[in-house]
């Protein structure tokens, strides 16, 4: 076979990516001993100059992939937030096991530039990003001229950038409904309604509302759990609490259950609880959270395989994943 064969070639007989194929061919410690070996020897076999073969990748690829969380609105949120940790986790595992390295970045976007610098540091063969905050247009921009970009976000008519997330609105829907229909009619949405998925989860709140004739009261605050925990604390203080609260986010119903218990009303006798996400400290809080699941499981791989997929040249559209109504004790 022709020293020319392309890397596909030999990634395609060793049943590992290409990606792979160059780190082992450049010594890479990521890749096992005996795995460089076996294709070294295959590439032996083949007259294949590793040397050569390798340069030839890095020319076209990086083996690496950019995971960033862009906070233009909640820039006290960090990547601590078990949500973000559990759906990292999950991509880590995806990308890792088809050859790929993760450059993890927290994004305080400080120009219009911010993603331009990502995109074109050359350092990734693609993006990952994590909510839209209020960098849509930043997005939209650079979504146009580079394919390899993919958000967990929402998904709005006629935009440019691809995204995978939940349907949000619906979600917020379903929380909405569960807390009308054990009677609930004090509705408090709790978290910052800024970013574009929590606005969908608020509107969700409010179309479930609307239709029994009720209201929502907004409590719109930082996503920093002491921030959330002075805010119910200070609503709370001002007189008639609600019997209903929906938080944007379980980490920030965590804060609200504290707040709450110093102020001495039951969950979920006096005021019933609902978050969002199913995160894994969710079952055990006290109560245990009535939360809505984003199933990260499936979105997770469909945002790999999409960006493999725009890495690769492919066409692929954005896609919707339903949430999921997880009823516990708080609600």
């Amino acid at each position: 076979m022709p020293t020319s064969m392309k890397l596909a070639d030999l990634a395609a007989m060793a049943g590992v990516s290409t990606a792979t194929v160059s780190r082992a061919l450049s010594g890479h410690p990521s890749v096992s001993k005996v795995t460089q070996e076996r294709i070294r020897a295959l590439a032996r076999e083949h007259g294949v100059r590793p040397n050569q073969l390798a340069r030839n990748l890095r020319l076209r690829s990086t083996g690496a992939i950019a995971l960033a969380m862009p906070l233009g609105h909640a820039r006290t949120q960090h990547l601590t937030d078990p949500f973000f940790l559990s759906l990292l986790g999950f991509l880590a595992d995806l990308l890792v096991d088809r050859g790929y390295d993760i450059l993890l970045s927290r994004v305080l976007p400080d120009s219009d530039d911010w993603l331009d610098r990502l995109v074109d540091s050359g350092r990734v063969d693609g993006v990952l990003l994590v909510g839209q905050s209020d960098q849509w247009d930043t997005i939209e921009r650079v979504a146009a001229r580079y394919a390899p970009l993919v958000v967990w976000g929402v998904n709005r008519p006629g935009q440019c950038h691809l995204t995978i997330g939940s349907d949000n609105r619906l979600g917020g829907r379903i929380a909405g409904e569960h807390l009308l229909a054990r009677g609930r009619r004090r509705l408090l949405f709790v978290g910052d309604p800024a970013p574009p998925e929590f606005a969908d989860r608020l509107a969700g709140l409010r179309d479930a509302a609307a239709a029994a004739d009720c209201e929502v009261e907004v409590l719109s605050c930082d996503m920093a759990p002491g921030l959330v925990h002075d805010a119910v604390r200070t609503r709370l203080a001002r007189g008639t609490p609600p019997d209903a609260l929906f938080a944007v986010s379980d980490v920030v119903a965590m804060s609200a259950l504290g707040a709450l218990s110093e102020a001495g009303l039951d969950v979920p006798g006096d005021v019933a609880v609902i978050g969002y996400d199913d995160v894994s400290l969710a079952a055990h809080t006290s109560p245990p959270l009535t939360t809505i699941r984003q199933d990260l499981v499936a979105g997770t791989a469909l945002m790999a395989d999409a960006l493999l997929r725009r890495i690769a040249g492919e066409p692929v559209d954005s896609a919707i994943v339903a949430p999921q109504l997880i009823v516990r004790a708080s609600a």
